[in-house]
């Protein structure tokens, strides 16, 4: 019962493509401080089909959001985002990899920013 329970919590968890994840991210610090710099690493699986990559930052004040086109199959492997000076709350980081019929893969993780030591 409990290997089933992982098996179904992986096919539903991942976003696959071959056997393989088609988009999987890293982002850190987990925890900081205000005014914070979150670094997102997206590791894109290569395909054909891929043609952009959406990362957002989204707190309950505050959006921020970067874009950049893939080049099919010949991508990056790995793509780079840093997003600055970010304010004080918890962010929903989500990647998003947009192929040639739209949506291909989703990832999100969570980053709190927390005030300075001494600010008000």
């Amino acid at each position: 019962m409990r290997r089933a329970v992982v098996v179904l919590c992986l096919t539903m968890c991942a976003d696959t493509l071959n056997g393989s994840v088609r988009l999987t991210m890293r982002v850190f610090p987990a925890m900081t401080v205000a005014p914070a710099t979150v670094r997102v690493e997206a590791i894109v699986e290569h395909d054909a089909t891929n043609r952009s990559l959406r990362i957002a930052a989204e707190s309950d004040t505050f959006y921020r959001s970067s874009e950049i086109e893939l080049d099919g199959a010949n991508g990056p492997l790995v793509s780079v985002f840093d997003f600055r000076s970010l304010p004080t709350g918890t962010y929903q980081v989500t990647g998003i990899l947009l192929g040639t019929s739209g949506q291909r893969a989703a990832a999100t993780k969570v980053v709190r920013v927390q005030s300075s030591p001494g600010s008000r």
